[in-house]
């Protein structure tokens, strides 16, 4: 096994002094691995041992034709744009080791954890508004097993990554991914997908209550509505919940960590 030598503080007989001691060469790479991203609003030192790209919502429902978006009129002109931007990112954080996290909107058919009819959820929901106002609909929209609810083919997980079916707009809400990213040791949260004022915001949102450190993938994202609701979520982000780096300046740096 190679070895590095590493500056450590040790505590002996109360005091703190700092040794050379040689640690693995494997750790000692994912320790030191804190490179600089060129974010917004300033510049972010983050780990990429810590770190995984959570994929938020990116189903036929949210990316394609004929799905729930589409349905409701939603503009999916970008939706191409966003499937090829995040399967870069997403093949270019495997490579370097960095797990990647999908998040799935799905409800069992019998639609008993859509929240019952004491639930705003039922009611606000697109998909559940959707099903309650246009009976063609009802139980095609965003329940388990239909290709509404299937993620894009584009975008299909890999063996070892992390798949968690959500069935509020946060991921957190109501599921295990919390648990399962703590148990990974999971610091550092990159978040892409669809659609970026809603699901994606409000798992953002929710990560940065949890201590996580959220970083929005700014060009791989798309609201549902115009421009100017993802300029909305951006403007949020940036100011109040995390940060914003683009796809390419995350792919460089993975690149540079893999070499």
């Amino acid at each position: 096994m190679e070895f590095e030598f590493a500056t450590v503080s040790v505590e002996r007989f109360g005091q703190s002094c700092a040794r050379k001691m040689p640690i693995p060469r494997s750790t000692f790479l994912r320790c030191t691995n804190m490179p600089k991203l060129n974010a917004k609003p300033e510049a972010l030192d983050v780990e990429f041992a810590k770190s995984a790209i959570v994929v938020v919502d990116m189903q036929n429902a949210f990316a394609s034709k004929g799905g729930l978006l589409d349905i409701a009129g939603v503009n999916l002109a970008d939706a191409p744009r966003v499937v090829r931007t995040i399967r870069d990112v997403i093949g270019a954080a495997r490579a370097q080791g960095v797990p990647v996290v999908y998040l799935r909107m799905a409800y069992k058919p019998d639609l008993s954890d859509a929240g019952g009819a004491h639930s705003p959820n039922c009611y606000k929901e697109l998909a559940m508004h959707t099903m309650r106002t246009r009976p063609e609909y009802k139980g095609k929209l965003l329940i388990e097993g239909t290709w509404d609810a299937a993620i894009v083919d584009d975008l299909a997980p890999q063996s070892g990554d992390l798949v968690v079916t959500k069935t509020r707009y946060s991921g957190f809400a109501g599921t295990t991914l919390d648990s399962q990213l703590r148990v990974r040791g999971i610091q550092f949260l990159f978040f892409a997908g669809i659609a970026a004022n809603v699901c994606v915001e409000s798992t953002l949102r929710d990560a940065y209550f949890l201590d996580y450190w959220p970083i929005l993938i700014s060009d791989g994202t798309m609201p549902a509505g115009g421009p100017s609701i993802l300029e909305a979520t951006l403007f949020n982000v940036e100011s109040f919940f995390g940060w914003t780096v683009t796809s390419e300046e995350l792919r460089a740096h993975f690149k540079a960590s893999a070499g």
